[in-house]
């Protein structure tokens, strides 16, 4: 079906518009056609259009793949790979340490890695609840959303900063559980942020409910971290 539309003209944008240009008109006809924002130009077919049509448009390797074949009309199909480009790392950093004194290396992943990322986690994780508090007093009204996006974008450059702490180092042996839950813990803030983030653009709830539980996963899994590093000091 979305090979017979032009999806600039359903988000109404230019073929030539920005990334930012886009998200921006998305937004503005979501307001405008969801059934919760505008009752007299609700339109929920209109909503599911847009929606497609953001999903193609809204990612930068499914659009430029979605221009080579609107422009030049051909089929190539083995470009499809670049949609999706996994990380590298599938699997937490674990090693067997090789240091002669054990306890100092200890020390200092507890110092380097382990500290500032649980601290950093905890910045993240606790602020959410308050945030969405702030934000359900009017979802629709831009200066709440505008400060919800902030928060989300400033969760976002705290976790680069945790993952950067994460493989700084090589982690002892003896952590391997430690490190293991913050590494799944991590990973689930990232995918909760990003369902926040889709939350922004289309105000469906669904997101915001996928959110609020990968960030009660990544809050457990937090919690089991800590629990490992306390029972190796018991």
């Amino acid at each position: 079906m979305m090979e017979n539309l032009n999806l600039y003209d359903t988000l109404r944008v230019s073929p030539k518009a920005s990334n930012a240009e886009i998200k921006q008109s998305y937004r503005r006809l979501v307001k405008l056609f969801h059934p919760d924002s505008n009752s007299q130009t609700a339109d929920p077919e209109e909503i599911v259009r847009i929606n497609a049509a953001y999903e193609v448009l809204g990612d930068p390797q499914r659009r430029k793949f979605y221009d080579r074949k609107r422009g030049a009309a051909r089929s190539q199909i083995q470009t499809q790979g670049q949609r999706r480009n996994p990380g590298p790392q599938n699997n937490p950093r674990s090693y067997r340490s090789t240091a002669p004194n054990l306890d100092a290396q200890l020390q200092q992943w507890l110092k380097q890695v382990y500290h500032p990322v649980d601290r950093i986690l905890g910045q993240i994780l606790y602020s959410l609840e308050d945030e969405i508090d702030r934000l359900s007093a009017d979802p629709f009204d831009d200066e709440l959303m505008g400060d919800f996006q902030d928060y989300l974008e400033t969760s976002r450059d705290f976790l680069e900063q945790a993952q950067g702490s994460f493989q700084s180092k090589r982690n002892p042996a003896n952590v391997a559980s430690a490190a293991a839950h913050l590494y799944y813990c991590l990973d689930r803030v990232k995918d909760g942020i990003e369902e926040l983030e889709f939350f922004t653009l289309n105000y469906d709830e669904h997101y915001l409910h996928t959110g609020q539980e990968l960030f009660r996963i990544a809050a457990g899994l937090r919690q089991e971290a800590q629990e490992a590093i306390q029972h190796m000091f018991k």
